[in-house]
């Protein structure tokens, strides 16, 4: 009887581990899926080693690790080396690595800026400094280590380390005037960096550009607090077809105290997107744009006699995207990616700008650009070459030949490679695979030795029976499509399913790659679990596809992606396996909104839609963004309102869900609302729900314990499992 007792327990128990069932709290409490990875990751100078930030039981160091055994050389810091703060987040090496900048207590601003207390830690003598009390943005070493450069309150700063005396080099910065060196919301948001001030190689001279905001129309956002009255943020926002920031680029000469602005003449234009110092002594490399974005100069300034002239310049029917890929080679010749044959490929100019060679060529695209090895000749990249879902690691020389594939799996593949170029670190991925770390031979692709597994989390999620993520191309009149399907494990053909799809479709965005999970994967194998199948389309205006297919959309954003989601799902309706009658549509931001133009023009074909902060009229939206894809609205009214869902209420006839961050400071709720404002005019059920302060991302800092993200995609579940 005992035996009996104890072999059914053993079964019941095995059958349990097979069949446990995905929770909201597993994704977004427990963190039960949680990766492995490595942290802070920075390659030394000294060719063979590399570092990471450690954190161990609230306890943090820096380890230096030798490249060839990835065995620990040493501890570089501490806290025990560190009197006065008990952590910290970030840190930097100057340029001989003698000294830290650590960055403690770090509070976000917007998407990637960042305000925080900094101190410098000389490695040699254990002394650690505050460089302000002050909390200030993106402190800077100079390239000879004796000096500090950094932002607070829209002016930039000095700090001699020898002396610890600080000194302002600007005045005028003023909140929602001026701003000095620190870029503007739009350029943050839109050309991805914080930082608009560069030392030369020298350390006498530092580059920036200033932005003047005077008449950029404010936005104002309510934030509601704890106390009696909500406090007001305000900022400048510029809205598709309103004013931009006057930018003007600056250099400072540290011995004569002295700003002076530089005049570009002609080849000025409306946007300053990056400045570089070049190769060559005191000459710096300026990046100018139009506004519609779609003529692209590259200037060259003297550092001392403040002459500039035109090095380069690209044109392009649609527009060019701001990309980090200009290098300076020694001789001062430059590496650069164009989309002119059609594909993103990689080309060498020499240093008066003129073609040397195309270095990279094909069907396929250049997704990174990791370096130039000068002793070999070798350019270092990422691309498509094994399909547009896929990334693979690849070497050629600079002319062009002996490409070498160095990669060996085929999914998502990701390296950082030592300064030397002899090796590189791996990060390799699949959809059924979740990331592994190696340490490879930069000339084969050899691995040399595995760093780190995900093999714990391998084993827990054999207790989820997971179901499968299926790739495929989906033939449509459109076109063909890259889709993925999830399926019930328990799926039946002769069975009809309700369908569930997911869309991102923004400009050169994918959705469908061969890639591990992320949360959103598994809120999706969590719906199969529960009967839905659950699939994925990059329709048109997605990326990686070349360039005729990513910019078909110019001008008409909204219009090509929605009549594809609109196709794929009538595709789909016709398998016998999918009732035809209960398909959903749901995105996010620009997924919102595609999902809200589906729901109305695509009225007949979805029956329920989520969107979740979405842009409802590009007339909502800033500058640099929206004008890049369609010009401004005086320009193109009829693209700006024949794709707002605003004007298509009237269509609705399913179940829509409409969720918003009061806080939003990239899509603002105004969005939501003056959607909210015309569906009730239009007498249109709908349900509607705004999470109060919360951000674009409505989400709390930490990905465990977001019980904002636990709320809402239980209100997303429980609105799919009633109305689907």
């Amino acid at each position: 009887m005992k035996k009996t007792l104890i072999l059914f327990l053993a079964f019941s128990t095995f059958t349990y581990a097979q069949t446990q069932k995905i929770s909201l709290e597993d994704i977004w409490i427990k963190g039960s899926f949680k990766t492995k990875k490595i942290a802070a990751f920075h390659t030394m100078k000294n060719d063979s080693f590399f570092t990471t930030l450690n954190k161990n039981n609230k306890k943090y160091s820096i380890n230096k690790y030798d490249y060839a055994t990835l065995k620990k050389v040493e501890t570089i810091i501490s806290e025990n080396d560190l009197q006065g703060i008990d952590h910290f987040d970030t840190y930097v090496f100057n340029e001989d690595e003698s000294k830290l900048i650590l960055g403690v207590n770090l509070e976000q601003i917007y998407r990637h800026s960042q305000i925080g207390k900094y101190y410098v830690y000389d490695l040699n003598s254990k002394n650690l400094e505050l460089i302000s009390k002050n909390l200030i943005q993106e402190p800077t070493f100079s390239p000879d280590g004796k000096n500090i450069a950094f932002a607070f309150q829209n002016n930039l700063y000095i700090k001699t380390l020898k002396s610890s005396k600080t000194s302002q080099i600007t005045h005028d910065g003023k909140k929602n005037k001026i701003i000095n060196g620190i870029t503007d919301w739009v350029y943050e948001e839109e050309f991805a960096f914080v930082r608009a001030f560069q030392w030369n190689g020298d350390s006498d001279k530092i580059a920036y550009i200033r932005f003047d905001e005077t008449d950029v129309p404010e936005f104002s956002m309510d934030i509601y607090g704890e106390d009696l009255y909500p406090q007001k943020q305000v900022f400048k926002y510029p809205k598709a077809g309103e004013n931009n920031s006057k930018v003007s680029l600056h250099i400072y000469n540290v011995k004569y105290e002295k700003a002076v602005e530089i005049d570009l003449g002609k080849n000025k234009q409306h946007y300053l997107p990056r400045i570089q110092w070049t190769k060559k002594e005191n000459i710096l490399s300026v990046i100018t744009l139009n506004r519609h974005q779609n003529n692209i100069n590259i200037i060259l300034v003297n550092g001392n006699t403040l002459e500039s002239n035109l090095l380069f310049n690209e044109k392009d029917k649609a527009y060019i995207s701001i990309k980090n890929v200009l290098t300076f080679l020694k001789d001062n010749s430059f590496i650069w990616a164009s989309e002119k044959d059609g594909f993103n490929h990689l080309y060498h100019y020499d240093s008066k700008g003129k073609l040397q060679n195309q270095i990279t060529r094909g069907f396929w695209e250049v997704t990174n650009y990791y370096g130039f090895d000068e002793k070999k000749n070798r350019i270092f990249y990422q691309s498509t070459e094994n399909g547009s879902t896929n990334r693979g690691v690849y070497s050629i020389k600079i002319k062009g030949k002996n490409k070498k594939k160095l990669s060996k799996d085929i999914g998502a593949n990701n390296a950082k490679f030592s300064t030397n170029y002899k090796y590189f670190i791996n990060t390799f991925s699949s959809v059924n695979t979740p990331p592994i770390y190696t340490l490879n031979d930069a000339k084969s692709g050899d691995i040399v030795q595995g760093i780190k597994k995900n093999s714990d989390l391998i084993q827990k999620l054999t207790h989820y029976n997971l179901p499968k993520k299926e790739f495929s191309i989906l033939k449509t009149k459109n076109g063909n499509f890259n889709m993925w399907m999830i399926k019930p494990n328990d799926f039946n053909p002769a069975k009809k399913y309700p369908l569930l799809m997911y869309q991102y479709s923004g400009p050169g965005s994918q959705s469908v790659k061969n890639s591990w999970n992320n949360a959103n994967d598994y809120w999706h194998l969590m719906m199969a679990q529960k009967g839905y199948i659950v699939v994925c389309v990059d329709g048109r205006g997605t990326g990686f596809r070349g360039r005729d297919f990513k910019k078909i959309t110019y001008k008409e954003l909204g219009k090509y992606e929605t009549e594809d989601q609109i196709e794929s799902a009538i595709e789909l309706g016709k398998h016998n396996y999918i009732d035809e009658s209960r398909i959903g549509i749901w995105g996010w931001s620009f997924g919102g909104y595609l999902s809200s133009l589906a729901i109305t023009k695509g009225a007949a074909i979805f029956k329920t839609a989520i969107a979740i902060a979405p842009v409802t009229s590009w007339r909502f939206y800033d500058t640099v963004y929206t004008e890049r894809y369609m010009q401004t609205p005086q320009e193109n009214p009829y693209g700006y309102d024949n794709n707002s869902p605003i004007n298509f209420v009237n269509l609705l006839k399913g179940n829509y869900l409409l969720i918003h961050g009061s806080g939003d400071d990239n899509v603002h709720v105004q969005n939501s609302m003056r959607m909210t404002k015309a569906l009730i005019k239009a007498n249109k059920q709908f349900d509607l729900f705004i999470y109060p302060n919360k951000t674009h991302s409505i989400s709390d800092r930490t990905y465990e314990n977001n019980y904002t993200r636990l709320h809402l995609y239980n209100k997303m579940t429980t609105f799919i499992e009633k109305n689907l």
